[in-house]
């Protein structure tokens, strides 16, 4: 007896999603870091959305960047880019579209609405002309950032700080160079190490 034709889609079915399957193996290296870094991206959103609820006081907004820092190590600048442009941009987005579902047609915008379209608007903004943080390339500053309690501000003075930009992605500006005295030695060591003449504008060494 010949084989239907539903059983014949169905094994061409099967036989096309075994052969999906074999090119991504989920043991594989790549897979393992796939899902680490899908993991680590939901929880990050989570925490800026919660974040966002809160006055965007510059604990709260360090906070997000300490919780950025890897388990080991110090981030990439894309990476940090990605943090900045994929995960605390967006952070309003949900509640922006509750706002906008909550609207009826013909309706002006609630308060709420155009508050977070006005932070959106100003955030990008900055994040184009230069965004401010600590800087999470610099292996003794992201150090010096774990030994942060997450409480005192006064503590987030004496570290190193860079502006990045949407326009110049490559270009790293330290905006303050940090005052621990570990950052003002490495400080030090880089100046002695310029050309005179030079002008520091780009550094992402550790």
């Amino acid at each position: 007896m010949a084989p239907s034709k539903k059983s014949s889609k169905s094994a061409s079915s099967n036989s096309k999603k075994q052969k999906k399957e074999k090119l991504f193996h989920p043991q594989s290296r790549k897979a393992g870091r796939l899902v680490r870094t899908h993991i680590r991206k939901s929880k990050l959103e989570d925490l800026a959305r919660k974040r966002s609820h809160k006055q965007s006081s510059q604990i709260d907004v360090l906070g997000f960047f300490y919780s950025a820092l890897p388990p080991e190590g110090e981030l990439t600048l894309d990476e940090l880019h990605l943090i900045v442009r994929d995960i605390w941009l967006p952070r309003h987005d949900k509640d922006l579209e509750q706002e906008r579902a909550k609207r009826r047609k013909g309706r002006p915008k609630s308060v709420a609405e155009m508050q977070i379209e006005e932070l959106k608007i100003r955030e990008a903004e900055e994040y184009r002309t230069g965004f401010e943080l600590p800087d999470l390339t610099h292996e003794t500053n992201v150090e010096l950032f774990r030994g942060w309690d997450q409480k005192e501000a006064g503590y987030l003075q004496i570290l190193r700080y860079i502006m990045i930009s949407s326009t110049d992605p490559e270009k790293v500006v330290v905006s303050r160079p940090g005052q621990h005295p570990r950052l003002i030695s490495a400080t030090k060591a880089a100046a002695d190490t310029t050309p005179s003449g030079d002008t520091e504008t780009m550094d992402t060494t550790g």
